[in-house]
Parts: C-alpha cells; sequence; structure tokens
C-alpha cells in the first residue's frame, strides 16, 4: 500500500471506529429506559463508557492489522482515483435541473392531494 493511502485508511477506519462506539454508547443509553438490566448495567462506569471504548478499539486493530481488508481498501482508493469527476459548471446546472424538477413533482403530487381529498370529504358528507 502507498504511503499516502495508508495515511487515508487509517484515518477512514479511525473515523468509522470512533462512529462505532459512539454509536454503541447512544445505544446503550437509550435502551437503559427499555430494559432494566441494561439500566443496572449502565450505573458502572465501565460498562457505560468502557465498553464503546474497547469495542471501538478493537474493531481498529481488527481492521488496521488485517492484510486482506488493507488491501481490498488500497483497491478501492486506486479505483476511486481512476473516477473522471464532471466539472463544476455541470454538476451546478445538473443539481438546479434536479431541484426544479422536485419542485415540480411536489406541486403535482400537492395539487393532486388536494383535489382527491376534497372529492373524499365531499363523499363523506
Amino acid at each position: 500500500m502507498e504511503n499516502t493511502n495508508s495515511k487515508y485508511v487509517t484515518l477512514a477506519i479511525v473515523l468509522f471506529s470512533a462512529l462505532i462506539g459512539f454509536t454503541l454508547s447512544s445505544l446503550l443509553q437509550a435502551l437503559s429506559g427499555a430494559f432494566a438490566l441494561i439500566a443496572r448495567l449502565s450505573n458502572y462506569d465501565m460498562f457505560k463508557h468502557g465498553l464503546p471504548v474497547i469495542v471501538a478499539f478493537v474493531l481498529f486493530f481488527s481492521l488496521q492489522f488485517n492484510k486482506k481488508f488493507l488491501k481490498w481498501a488500497d483497491e478501492v482508493i486506486a479505483e476511486v482515483k481512476k473516477v473522471v469527476w464532471p466539472p463544476i459548471k455541470d454538476t451546478r446546472a445538473m443539481t438546479i435541473v434536479v431541484i426544479i424538477m422536485v419542485f415540480i413533482s411536489s406541486m403535482i403530487i400537492s395539487v393532486f392531494d388536494l383535489f382527491s381529498g376534497f372529492a373524499l370529504n365531499q363523499l363523506i358528507k
């Protein structure tokens, strides 16, 4: 793996591990309101804060030192470098077209909803 690619891959693994740790922490907090066992275990700091950190570190080390994963990540970066991105002018034009089409579609759906609601109210009365 190239040196510059390894920096990107390591940064991505760190961010992914931190995200998983934060998600687990939030999940444990949310589930402690619903399940008594998790609520009791949440009183212990090792469970409440330690478990997400341990999971994040285990995930980081298992991905960072996995040769198959690093090879796959290097291949992904090589393929992304081959992508030809459209110019900013084309991107802006396509974005404007999408916004206009979403607006037109929402107007059509809103008018249909208004008329169908009116018709249903007339049928019910």
